[in-house]
């Protein structure tokens, strides 16, 4: 399995969409999708060997940088969440999600993997931490907890939106709404599934970039396909041409 193509290709297909979203971002359009789509962008880039050891160099060779990719993917389903939950009206979604459960739950996984970044040896560039990892049994551990302290708060804002999601997709709106939602459900569950890593057979490890990278094109096209419902509910009616029913 060629896992660069595919972090690549997820890259171009967010870049895309960014760029796509760019003339009505400037027009004051949904603004807030847009600054999720470019966190996303960011994060994929920071996943990526080259980009990674490249920006990594700059901020000093100690892995930062995946520090710096975790925190731009809990501002990105933050922020997601914020907006699909006032899309899909799911007011007790953002209630949870900014209420003391959700904030705190955000705090923590921020203090977590700070913490386990820095009892780690982390000199020396590696994307996904995988040289790190390599230097010690016990990077090897944290690097496991950091992996999985990282993925958590993803998963639980995503979960928390599951129901909503659930009930858009089975409900009588729009073909494109309901599709939507079943794109970012499904997004959801595969990001959920990233808890699931740490028990994956080592033979079978490239299933995790897999499922990682199919939960952010789903989230992706769902954010897509709600931008095309919009325009689309904004195109004024087809004039009838008098006589047509003759």
């Amino acid at each position: 399995m060629n896992v660069g193509a595919l972090q690549w290709s997820t890259f171009a297909v967010c870049t895309l969409v960014v760029l796509a979203r760019i003339p009505g971002a400037r027009r004051g359009e949904n603004r807030p999708v847009f600054y999720v789509l470019v966190l996303i962008m960011l994060t994929i880039l920071l996943s990526i060997e080259g980009p990674y050891q490249a920006i990594d160099q700059v901020l000093g060779g100690f892995n930062i940088a995946n520090l710096v990719l975790r925190f731009f993917g809990f501002a990105a389903v933050f922020f997601l969440g914020l907006q699909l939950a006032k899309g899909f009206s799911a007011d007790d979604a953002r209630r949870f999600l900014t209420g003391p459960w959700g904030i705190g739950m955000a705090l923590l996984s921020c203090a977590a993997v700070t913490i386990l970044f820095l009892m780690m040896d982390t000199a020396g560039s590696s994307a996904g931490l995988a040289g790190v990892a390599a230097r010690s049994s016990r990077n090897a551990v944290l690097a496991e907890y950091y992996g999985a302290a990282g993925r958590l708060y993803p998963a639980f804002v995503l979960l928390a939106l599951l129901p909503a999601l659930a009930r858009t997709a089975i409900g009588r709106l729009p073909l494109i709404i309901r599709g939507s939602a079943v794109a970012l459900g499904i997004g959801s569950v595969a990001i959920a599934l990233t808890l699931a890593f740490p028990i994956i057979p080592a033979g079978l490890s490239s299933w995790e970039f897999v499922i990682n990278y199919t939960g952010i094109l789903c989230l992706v096209l769902g954010l897509v396909l709600i931008w095309v419902g919009r325009l689309a509910a904004k195109r004024p009616p087809r004039s009838r041409t008098p006589g047509a029913d003759r």
